[in-house]
């Protein structure tokens, strides 16, 4: 596989790099940046968190904006944010061009529906493609946290609570937690799924929680000042389900802060540290 480095910026001892190369998933280019930290080498290889960003996003929000390098080097835990959707001249986009659905907006699930099945498969990409090949390139561990901001921590809550063996703990902030019913998740799920419903329930975090109770531990943080809250994200439904049946799940929540990164980077320490207590 074609490996191209794009980008490559010393940080905190370690090393921060962008990489584009070509996804059997999804048909198309793909970019991911890592943060290499500097106690990663092949005698000492260490465990990766999987940051998956929000709506509008790429992988260079995260590494840029969250001030994580200082915590994930101190701590010797590496980090991949792959892109939020799959791009291209020939990957289909929304109509009119929104924000919410299309390019930027994959939601981290199997397309099935046309065209949208050809390119739209990010759940294979971060759960199976992407993995092996961070495993077969850098000196990184098969042991995975997950963690992400919106739309990707809906993501990360969803490829966590169905892949128990593969992440060892799950973190999020602001998740859209119960897309099955809010706008953001009914538009995206219409398109890529079709009109059965019953097969929404698979990647929505809040129905898989009522089927069966985490096995990981779980951290949530969100801004009380968020202007998605209350109709986006719904993180007191998720709360209620996982109190249900006793899954370990954390829910803080902090006046005066929003959906923005500002937040993220007030908070990313203790997501770090949280997951760090969890490596094998």
């Amino acid at each position: 596989m074609t490996l191209e480095n794009l980008l490559t910026n010393k940080s905190f001892g370690g090393w921060h790099k962008q990489y584009r190369h070509p996804s059997q998933s999804l048909n198309c280019d793909m970019r991911f940046a890592i943060f290499l930290p500097p106690q990663a080498s092949e005698k000492s290889p260490v465990p990766v968190l999987y940051w998956l960003s929000g709506l509008t996003c790429t992988d260079e929000n995260f590494m840029q904006k969250a001030g994580a390098h200082r915590i994930a080097a101190e701590l010797g835990i590496a980090i991949v944010a792959p892109d939020t959707s799959p791009r291209g001249d020939d990957v289909p986009d929304d109509a009119d061009r929104s924000y919410d659905f299309g390019l930027g907006a994959g939601f981290y699930l199997n397309a099935t529906q046309s065209p949208w099945n050809t390119h739209y498969h990010m759940y294979d990409y971060v759960v199976s493609e992407l993995p092996a090949l961070i495993e077969k390139t850098f000196p990184v561990t098969k042991q995975r946290f997950i963690s992400g901001h919106s739309m990707g921590g809906h993501g990360a809550l969803t490829i966590g609570l169905k892949n128990p063996d593969l992440y060892s703990s799950i973190t999020a902030f602001s998740p859209i937690c119960n897309p099955t019913q809010t706008p953001w998740g009914q538009k995206a799920f219409q398109h890529y799924l079709g009109d059965n419903r019953e097969s929404w329930k698979d990647y929505d975090a809040c129905e898989l929680l009522k089927k069966d109770k985490a096995s990981q531990a779980i951290l949530i943080d969100q801004g009380l000042s968020d202007d998605f809250l209350e109709k986006e994200l719904k993180p007191e439904r998720l709360a209620a389900a996982a109190q249900e049946n006793s899954t370990n799940l954390t829910l803080r929540q902090h006046e005066g802060y929003d959906h923005s990164y500002y937040f993220i980077a007030s908070f990313i320490e203790d997501h770090l540290c949280f997951h760090n207590k969890h490596r094998g």
